[in-house]
């Protein structure tokens, strides 16, 4: 899956050399790589964070991933991209990380209760 980016996003994506990307923009193995990039996105436009405090989360991530034994073969990039956003988010005082974890336990609540073929609604509250 492919999704173009924005004009006003390309100089932020030049900054991310990694980025799994073809001729079209970035790519996704799975729609929630997709959603973590938009998720990062749109802190950064509504000034959470600087791409340059952005792309040093991610690049520590990677490398402290890489030193626990990633063999870095493109396939962890956007779990090691979730783990950087979450610590973002978490340094910022968007969200702490109990109630992160909380509300990827919903989604997993949601999913498994989720009948096969149907799209993943998750209840709040």
């Amino acid at each position: 899956m492919t999704t173009a980016p924005m004009p006003d996003q390309l100089p932020a994506l030049e900054a991310l050399p990694d980025l799994p990307r073809d001729a079209g923009g970035p790519v996704f193995r799975e729609p929630w790589e997709a959603s973590a990039f938009a998720i990062t996105l749109e802190l950064h436009a509504a000034g959470h964070f600087t791409w340059n405090e952005w792309a040093t989360a991610l690049s520590q991530q990677i490398k402290a991933a890489q030193a626990a034994g990633d063999p870095d073969l493109g396939n962890t990039y956007y779990r090691h991209w979730l783990t950087a956003l979450e610590s973002l988010v978490t340094e910022k005082a968007l969200a702490t990380s109990e109630a992160l974890d909380l509300r990827a336990q919903d989604w997993v609540r949601a999913y498994r209760n989720t009948p096969h073929g149907q799209p993943v609604k998750l209840k709040t509250g």
